[in-house]
């Protein structure tokens, strides 16, 4: 029997098979790849962009390999508890957690403001140091410490802004294999920076003879070159030039020897004179303010002076008195 458009049953099924695969055809021309992003066998090699690492470390992008990345995978941060200092002779003064670990910063965050760029998969190999419970190692200034908050919402210890992170490669207390990965990822001195055996070997520059600090409750103070707070007595009196704390007050509150105009640092030159008191003393004012120390304070951070009796304030850069009643 014909099929009414002329010719047989057969012909006419070959004929709509081929026809339907020719749309086929068409169609997945028009939906696929363009020309010459086909291999032989069916797979997509065309315009890839060719695999790399990241900022992260090594080449799986966190400075391990995938089989550490996974081992720490879901691992909670474990806070610091009391920091030490461990002296290594490659490295030089390191800071380490209360286990001994060694704590890492990280060139691509940054510290001012505090932010951690080490996103959820970074933190599987360099997990970071919660912040819960930190103590400065002995002879750090406790304000170096703080926080700020990861991308899976740990509030991570910060070192003078710096976040702070184990490596999940190290294994025991005393091991440093994260420093320099990637060459973005070093271990941390107690003052924040990259720790180096160099910088452990050259001697401090002298500080400067008064310069200032940004303490966390009072702001921008002035210190002496030990890094020692300085006060005001709002009992004395710059117009004249007044001290009203003699004799047993100096052994509590000694006075800031003079310093020279070019060994500041941010300080106000204005009224920066020495006071010859009667007693002989030379002490050093700002602004005309006589200024002083407290025996109180026993560490550079030390604020024990600050309201004592409601006269004694530190000293802003300015010379007033932080935190007075005005």
């Amino acid at each position: 029997m014909l099929h009414p458009s002329g010719g047989s049953p057969r012909a006419w099924r070959s004929a709509s098979l081929v026809a339907t695969a020719a749309a086929l055809l068409a169609l997945t021309t028009a939906c696929g790849q363009e020309k010459g992003d086909q291999s032989p066998n069916g797979q997509n090699v065309g315009n890839q962009a060719p695999a790399k690492s990241d900022d992260y470390g090594a080449d799986d992008g966190y400075g391990t390999d995938s089989g550490a990345a996974d081992k720490g995978a879901g691992a909670k941060a474990k806070p610091a508890g009391q920091l030490a200092v461990w002296d290594s002779k490659k490295l030089g003064k390191v800071v380490t957690d209360s286990a001994g670990f060694t704590l890492y910063r990280f060139d691509k965050d940054t510290a001012q403001p505090p932010k951690s760029n080490c996103d959820a998969a970074c933190l599987k190999a360099w997990p970071a140091v919660a912040a819960d419970g930190a103590e400065a190692p002995p002879g750090v200034d406790e304000s170096l410490l703080g926080e700020v908050t990861t991308a899976d919402g740990t509030k991570q210890l910060t070192l003078d802004g710096w976040p702070m992170y184990r490596y999940a490669q190290d294994a025991k207390p005393g091991d440093a294999k994260g420093q320099g990965v990637g060459g973005t990822w070093y271990a941390a001195a107690p003052d924040g920076k990259k720790a180096s055996a160099a910088a452990a070997d050259t001697a401090p520059v002298d500080p400067a003879g008064l310069s200032t600090r940004k303490d966390p409750q009072l702001g921008e103070i002035v210190v002496d070159k030990n890094g020692m707070t300085v006060y005001r007595f709002t009992k004395d009196s710059a117009w004249p030039m007044k001290s009203a704390c003699t004799g047993a007050c100096l052994d509590k509150w000694p006075v800031v020897e003079p310093v020279a105009k070019n060994d500041t640092k941010g300080i106000l030159e204005k009224g920066f004179v020495v006071f010859d008191r009667p007693d002989g003393k030379k002490q050093q004012t700002i602004d005309c303010w006589p200024l002083y120390t407290f025996a109180g304070d026993k560490k550079p951070g030390d604020t024990n002076g600050q309201g004592v009796g409601g006269t004694w304030y530190a000293a802003s850069p300015q010379g007033k008195p932080v935190g007075a009643a005005k």
